[in-house]
């Protein structure tokens, strides 16, 4: 019998219906259930084939257990040994180099010594850094964020150099990356899972959590649409990410990345509404029951992205 199991925290929505739903299928041979856990011991089998991965990113004893998990044969979604790597200041990096456009972006130290450094410890940046050459690529209004944070904490839009220094000086041992600011006419939020399925949603940064998902039919040209749909599936096959969310800011008809670094998107039915709700269930299940389908026990079952099978094998990066 193979077994899909969920690994998951606070979210009480997505996960009794994402097993709901993958049995519901009786698919002969698989089974899942809230994965439960009593012990990890190095090298062995966790007793799972599958399991989806909700709340590592909150819990540094599960991200152990996963790797554990993968090393042992289990497909865990998404990869945990890509993702304990991955950050947005390089997710950016890579759109650049795959045709995506995204904001424009530079990457800031921390504006306090992190534990056990000193000033001798930074002797390779110059002092003072180029500023001005940062503040003219870059442009104000800008937002500064943490180079791989997320949930909008510690998120600022910024409208000039003296707002710039006065909250560089409060974000203490963050590495914090400075970002221009797209304003935009149409924003997207899109859920991909398994490198192959596309779900565009139309979304509102600016409304409270529970009112972004906007609701009713969406009346976006066909043409956006495949460009979002392009946009998503090569990011994602780039990063090699299983379950994930792409933000598009649009532009002058450009659709820009904005955040496509969400491995354990928000899939609460209270926030996202019935219909997306539906569709990431149903979607999920069956990436879970193919993934079920083709597992090898005690191989390496993980994905790995363009970027990381191009770079293993010395070849230029396509997607």
């Amino acid at each position: 019998m193979k077994k899909i199991g969920i690994l998951f925290g606070q979210e009480n929505t997505f996960p009794p219906a994402f097993v709901e739903r993958v049995n519901s299928k009786k698919e002969s041979g698989i089974t899942a259930e809230l994965l439960k856990l009593d012990k990890v011991i190095q090298g062995e089998p966790c007793g799972y084939d599958v399991i989806i991965d909700r709340i590592s990113q909150d819990v540094p004893f599960y991200r152990g257990f996963l790797k554990n998990a993968a090393i042992s044969g289990t497909a865990v979604i998404n990869n945990p040994f890509w993702w304990s790597a991955d950050e947005k200041f390089f997710n950016n990096a890579l759109a650049s180099k795959i045709g995506v456009a995204v904001p424009k972006t530079v990457l800031l130290p921390s504006n306090q010594h992190p534990p056990d450094t000193n000033a001798n410890s930074f002797r390779n940046l110059s002092y003072p850094l180029d500023w001005k050459g940062m503040f003219n690529y870059v442009g104000f209004p800008a937002y500064f964020k943490p180079f791989a944070g997320g949930g909008w904490k510690n998120v600022y839009k910024l409208n000039n150099a003296d707002e710039f220094f006065k909250t560089y000086n409060e974000t203490g041992q963050l590495v914090m990356m400075l970002q221009e600011e797209i304003i935009f006419t149409e924003y997207f939020r899109c859920y991909c899972l398994d490198r192959k399925d596309v779900h565009i949603m139309q979304y509102d940064p600016k409304q409270l959590h529970h009112l972004r998902y906007v609701r009713g039919a969406m009346k976006t040209e066909k043409k956006m649409l495949d460009k979002i749909r392009d946009g998503v599936l090569a990011l994602n096959k780039a990063l090699g990410y299983d379950f994930n969310t792409v933000e598009f800011a649009v532009r002058d008809g450009i659709p820009y990345a904005i955040d496509f670094c969400n491995p354990a998107p928000d899939a609460d039915v209270r926030s996202v509404g019935e219909d997306n709700f539906e569709w990431i269930v149903e979607a999920a299940a069956n990436m879970a029951i193919r993934r079920a389908k083709t597992h090898k026990p005690g191989l390496n079952n993980l994905t790995w992205g363009e970027f990381m099978n191009s770079f293993v094998n010395n070849k230029p990066l396509k997607v």
